[in-house]
């Protein structure tokens, strides 16, 4: 027996021996949620976050990288390993903020595999308790009459809460100023203090201050009124001819890095429709006004492919560009 063929036998006897490749996953998964604390997308990250571990068993931490409309914490996760360790959760906006900006770090496009829907939820227009203005009729009177003196707050250029502005704004040639933060959460702070006058954010970051007192809702933006505030009308129920037919939601979804392993994305997939088929899961999302339900890959990359055919041509149209 020569040498090459002793090393060859001490390598095959090594692999066999070797103990085989661990089984996705077998650290932490991070979720990045790219804006700050206390808005929509914040909530609903640490309400998956809570149960997909559970249902992974391993831990998922929720990281707020908030700055540019939520571009940093997604290019962060665009260009991350595309492993299944470090995940995403963006709403609709994700198509909307590269228009605005024109420099974004990555395509949508390509840089993401979608995973699964989450939620959708409507948008409410809130203003602070001693306005004058109690109505979303009141509101858009007054961006007619007085231009730009109504400031309005939203969580970031291109976001879905300041889409619906521009949108409002469009359809009756009311002038606002939008105030963009890094998140609903300290819009919603700066609204209660009175230093804004307004904002759009998503009912169910926004429930609590309402129910609350702190802050007075105007209009919510869903087709239908939200059974947790049954006195606050929609926006088509305004009264303002313009916005007879308005309707628009958030919708977020759970992406990773492109050119994920079908293997992981297809367990990342199924333990979604785990987490979101979970009576204890479903109740906390619809608590919060939200509609959670699990989808396919495929069937959430349709829904922000719509966003791209609806809100971008508007974008473009009225020439929103970032400050």
């Amino acid at each position: 027996m020569n040498i090459r063929t002793i090393l060859l036998g001490l390598l095959a006897s090594a692999l066999l021996a070797s103990p085989a490749a661990a089984e996705f996953p077998d650290k932490p998964i991070t979720i990045q949620a790219p804006y700050a604390p206390g808005g929509n997308i914040d909530v609903t990250a640490r309400i998956i976050a809570d149960k997909l571990k559970d249902v992974l068993g391993v831990a998922v931490v929720v990281d707020n990288r908030a700055g540019a409309s939520g571009m940093i914490g997604s290019g962060a996760v665009a260009r991350s390993a595309p492993d299944g360790y470090n995940l995403l959760v963006s709403a609709n906006s994700m198509v909307d903020v590269p228009v605005i900006y024109g420099n974004a770090p990555y395509d949508w496009h390509t840089a993401f595999q979608p995973i699964s829907h989450i939620q959708s939820v409507a948008g409410v227009i809130v203003v602070t308790p001693n306005s004058p203005i109690k109505t979303l009729a009141d509101l858009i009177k007054a961006g007619r009459e007085t231009p730009g003196k109504i400031t309005i707050g939203d969580s970031g250029v291109g976001t879905t809460n300041h889409i619906v502005v521009e949108l409002l704004s469009d359809a009756t040639q009311a002038k606002f100023t939008s105030v963009h933060y890094k998140g609903g959460g300290q819009a919603s702070i700066d609204v209660i203090a009175g230093q804004v006058m307004g904002q759009v954010d998503q009912v169910n970051a926004s429930l609590g201050y309402i129910k609350g007192g702190k802050v007075r809702a105007l209009a919510v933006t869903s087709a239908t009124r939200v059974a947790e505030l049954p006195d606050v009308p929609t926006v088509k129920e305004s009264g303002v001819p313009e916005l007879k037919d308005f309707t628009y939601e958030t919708v977020t979804g759970l992406f990773g890095p492109a050119k994920m392993p079908p293997d992981v994305l297809k367990k990342l997939n199924e333990a979604m429709v785990k987490v979101l088929t979970d009576p204890v899961t479903i109740k906390r999302f619809a608590d919060l006004t939200a509609v959670a339900r699990p989808s396919t890959p495929e069937e959430l990359a349709a829904m922000f492919d719509h966003e791209d055919k609806t809100a971008v041509p508007l974008i473009k149209k009225l020439g929103i560009k970032s400050e």
